[in-house]
């Protein structure tokens, strides 16, 4: 018996040493980004990281890591994958565009799936379409869609992920609702209960100008014998805000603070991350207070000053070229007391993000159900001379402009029709289309797609593209049931390969995964806006209307000839014979009756029956029906001449 003891102890102990090195290999971490932007709104930015270690052929038991990740990507072998669920636009203009945060996150409305395979050119297809299938259920949304060859597009360079076994979808009509960010908080190890993640609170988050939840996995090799790869998982959730505070100054930033934000407050550290931190990031500095800052001032006068003040005090004040960041660790955060930082302004204060080089529109031209156009405009930015990453070439300046984008196969394309105006002038393909590559569509196949390189000069104050395009024609059985509301065309993507966006911190901020993120190079990207296409359209109702007309002259015709093959000609005279003399007996009383009082002779009334034969009361019912017959038969022949077409 002491053996047995023995043996179920060392059991445990093995079995819990296990579980701590699992542990210990699986990393998770949540972080929280809080921005204020020019326009008097608040950018809450959720940052959530897993970790799975490289595993052997045998599998891996999941502790923290979701399952049903691990399992998408073992099954589909998938190597890189994003998935965006997006409601609302994201403002380039004020919220920023040249900033690690809104070239990764700023996404196009709607859903949006790229995946990258490792698989066989020829399993490439099939397995999108089993991943799309997979992820429609997962994430409750309508992501099968995609699966369709008309629905995705293969991009090979203009994408910015170049690789042949690349596949994009895009869904912009799909409405993003909690269905979707369920499922979503599912896969986190706390889930929405406790830590950063318990300030997502439903009617906050939706209530916001814009809001994107997203989704990034990538495999790691190990680089060893036996083992596989590990995964990593990237969850993020960019949310816009506006404060419910007024302030009364025209230029005065409105105060906030979590509660206010959001509705809660944050209680403590979700159990199982790694590191739990929130990060404050401030631009709207004056310059002359920014040199008069030295890193052996107190740092009292950085988080409370004259021009704002905020409620908690920073762990940690970080200084980068253009803002400061302030970062706060919430392990000390109880229901005793919860962490709700909080940030005052004192003075007015107005500055502006930093752009892209150039802002791109996209909008239609022309009009009726026929054929038409679509324009892409260029804008120079007020930061285009301030942004690096212009390139020399032939010995004069020049800024290249990546743009991909995806045609439904029922917009013909004739892309022959390119042109390309640079400061309102035309110009050749020669002059400033460096490179280009494009996908016809085919009907009710493939749809179609184009990508094209630019390369403009860096003094260009505006430059447009301007290619047509005509309507095409569905079949009754492929509108959707809001065909009058339009079809839409999925978001361009413009990047500049020569831009690249980072954030340079003095200190070295490994442990922090968001904070690594944003100290690499990304891509300087953008999406501009989805089209509305209107086409021609049936009159959906027409079927019903000429069902309703058809069956109702079929009942009257049917029902009166069998009314006339049913009915008993001699039953209804002996019918009518019968109610005459009835009807005779009580006048012969009533007369009687008469002649007592009055003292006359009675006078024989003569019956109808009497007066008109039955062979001419006959015929004339028999002509009468056969009258009815013929009018019904008539109407029914001219209903059907009329209404075949000819």
């Amino acid at each position: 018996m002491a053996r047995l003891v023995l043996s179920l102890i060392t059991v445990l102990i093995l079995q819990s040493l296990l579980v701590t090195i699992a542990f210990e290999v699986e990393e998770f971490s949540e972080e929280l980004l809080l921005k204020p932007l020019p326009d008097r709104k608040v950018l809450a930015h959720f940052h959530f990281e897993n970790r799975a270690p490289p595993s052997n052929s045998h599998g891996l038991h999941h502790h923290l890591f979701p399952k049903a990740i691990s399992q998408l990507v073992q099954k589909f072998r998938v190597k890189e994958m994003e998935l965006s669920f997006t409601q609302g636009r994201w403002n380039h203009e004020h919220w920023g565009g040249f900033d690690p945060l809104s070239s990764m996150n700023a996404k196009p409305v709607g859903v949006e799936l790229w995946a990258v395979f490792d698989v066989p050119q020829s399993e490439v297809d099939t397995s999108w379409k089993n991943l799309t299938h997979a992820l429609s259920g997962l994430f409750c949304a309508s992501i099968n869609f995609l699966e369709s060859s008309a629905s995705y597009a293969a991009p090979t360079w203009g994408f910015g992920v170049n690789s042949d076994k690349l596949r994009y979808g895009s869904l912009p009509r799909e409405a993003v609702c909690t269905e979707n960010l369920t499922p979503w908080l599912k896969l986190l190890p706390c889930r929405d209960k406790d830590g950063i993640s318990a300030l997502m609170n439903r009617p906050s988050v939706y209530r916001g100008f814009y809001h994107s939840q997203r989704l990034h996995l990538s495999t790691v090799e190990s680089g060893e014998e036996g083992l596989g790869s590990g995964i990593k998982l990237e969850q993020t959730l960019t949310v816009v805000l506006k404060p419910d505070t007024i302030s009364g100054a025209e230029n005065m930033q409105p105060s906030w603070s979590l509660s206010t934000l959001f509705g809660r407050n944050v209680v403590g550290r979700c159990v199982l991350a790694k590191s739990s931190n929130v990060y404050l990031q401030l631009e709207g500095l004056p310059s002359d207070e920014r040199k008069n800052l030295d890193p052996e001032m107190e740092a009292e006068k950085l988080w409370k000053n004259a021009e704002f003040e905020l409620s908690l005090k920073p762990d940690r004040i970080l200084q980068e070229i253009n803002s400061f960041l302030y970062m706060f660790d919430i392990d000390k955060s109880s229901d005793r007391e919860p962490f709700d930082l909080g940030l005052t302004w004192k003075l007015p204060s107005k500055w502006s993000c930093q752009q892209a080089p150039l802002h791109s529109s996209r909008f239609l031209m022309g009009s009726g159900n026929e054929r038409g156009a679509i324009a892409i405009l260029l804008k120079a930015t007020e930061s285009q001379e301030k942004v690096s990453g212009e390139d020399l070439t032939n010995g004069r300046c020049t800024i290249k402009a990546n743009i991909f984008q995806i045609f439904p196969w029922y917009v013909k394309v004739y892309y022959h029709t390119l042109q390309i105006f640079v400061d309102q002038q035309e110009k050749t393909g020669s002059e400033v289309l460096k490179k280009i590559n494009v996908s016809p569509s085919t009907d009710k196949v493939s749809s179609g797609m184009m990508e094209m390189m630019l390369e403009l000069p860096c003094e260009v104050k505006s430059a447009a593209i301007y290619i047509e395009y005509d309507k095409g024609f569905l079949h009754i059985d492929e509108y959707p049931p809001d065909a009058n509301q339009g079809f839409d065309i999925p978001s361009a993507l413009i990047s500049f390969p020569n831009h690249h966006a980072s954030l340079d911190f003095n200190e070295e901020l490994s442990k922090s995964p968001i904070l690594s993120k944003f100290k690499e190079k990304s891509l300087v990207r953008s999406y501009t806006e989805v089209l509305l296409v209107p086409l021609t359209t049936p009159d959906f109702s027409m079927p019903y209307n000429v069902i309703t007309i058809t069956c109702t002259v079929f009942a009257l015709y049917f029902g009166s000839l069998l009314n006339v093959l049913r009915r008993r000609i001699g039953e209804e005279e002996r019918f009518l014979k019968s109610q005459g003399k009835k009807t005779g007996k009580l006048k012969q009383l009533l007369l009687r009756l008469k002649a007592k009082i009055t003292g006359k002779p009675v006078e024989e009334a003569p019956s109808s029956s009497s007066t008109e034969p039955p062979e001419a009361r006959s015929s004339f019912l028999s002509s009468k029906l056969l009258f009815k017959i013929i009018l019904v038969a008539g109407a029914a022949a001219a209903w059907q001449y009329f209404s075949t077409d000819k």
